[in-house]
């Protein structure tokens, strides 16, 4: 059994590796096309690096549903939303001490992120994730990003990239970045399929829900690209990135990493997840969107975040 035990740990931390890695050569190489194209910061956080950073979220949901495990789907987004929000925010505002964005989030982008998360709590309410609720999903980060990138053209000259990002850009190659986008989707495909097939087998050894997983170390695992982003924008003292980054993932993670698989079969939704992390969701987005009135975050906020996280972990493994 121990050996076992240490096979699949391995399987799981060799996977989430892989996982992570591909990810971060996708999201570096969409950024640099993001970048290419002319848009601003801002918005090549919400659009191109929140998808890339959210493919693991969304590819291991699909191997998930696929494995009859559907209840690994609610447990990663719900706990990847809240670790974006809680640490990788957190996180951020500690290493940039004081990290603010001059792009305009208040009217908009702000309302949908908290609409996208009352969203996943009614939709979750009676316990399944259907079909309907799934196409309501798509639409709604169809939507969604169909407002960034008309954003983008009409706030262009209020965030210019610099010249020095577009010039590493146009030398790198369009199209040799394309070619590194398709290598890392693949990794980042097998990286997910033994993820979720570790998950799995770890569940079973330790006779612990597979939901419990998901939303605590597969949700943390998932979030370690947007964590790296965030962390390398608040050095480059790129705060718009940051800021959209986080938004656009979980405005993602909630319309598209739940709907997509809700197409290919209804996503079960554990009770603890209905009854506790996903009121938590909601109480930190609304705890954001009261924070970022300001366009900015504190350092005393950051550990504030941090500090939450570690409640809500102790919390979902009944430490106290």
């Amino acid at each position: 059994m121990a050996v076992l035990t240490f096979f699949w740990i391995g399987i799981f931390v060799v996977s989430l590796l892989v996982l992570l890695k591909s990810s971060d050569y996708f999201t570096t190489a969409a950024e640099k096309i993001g970048l290419l194209l002319g848009m601003p910061a801002f918005i090549v956080g919400v659009t191109i690096v929140a998808i890339g950073t959210s493919l693991p979220e969304l590819i291991s949901s699909f191997f998930a549903v696929a494995a009859g495990n559907s209840e690994m789907v609610a447990g990663n987004v719900v706990g990847s939303n809240i670790a974006n929000i809680l640490l990788i925010l957190g996180f951020v505002a500690i290493v940039g001490r004081k990290v603010e964005t001059k792009y305009e989030i208040l009217k908009v982008d702000l309302p949908i992120f908290f609409a996208s998360a009352l969203f996943v709590f009614i939709s979750c309410m009676d316990g399944v994730f259907n079909f309907w609720e799934g196409i309501i999903g798509i639409l709604g980060v169809i939507v969604y990003f169909s407002f960034a990138v008309n954003s983008a053209k009409k706030s262009g000259s209020k965030q210019k990239i610099t010249k020095k990002e577009k010039k590493t850009a146009k030398k790198e190659g369009f199209w040799s970045q394309i070619g590194i986008m398709l290598i890392a989707g693949i990794f980042i495909f097998l990286g997910a399929k033994y993820v979720v097939a570790s998950v799995i087998n770890l569940s079973t050894i330790f006779n612990i829900g597979t939901e419990v997983i998901a939303i605590s170390a597969v949700a943390i695992g998932t979030s370690l690209p947007e964590l790296m982003v965030g962390y390398q924008a608040a050095k480059r003292g790129n705060a718009g990135l940051a800021f959209g980054n986080v938004l656009g993932s979980n405005i993602f993670n909630s319309f598209a990493v739940l709907g997509i698989p809700a197409l290919f079969g209804a996503i079960v939704i554990p009770s603890a997840i209905v009854q506790f992390s996903i009121p938590v969701m909601i109480g930190v987005s609304l705890l954001y969107f009261f924070m970022i009135q300001d366009k900015q975050l504190t350092i005393w906020e950051g550990l504030i975040l941090l500090l939450a996280y570690i409640l809500y972990l102790a919390k979902i493994f009944a430490l106290f």
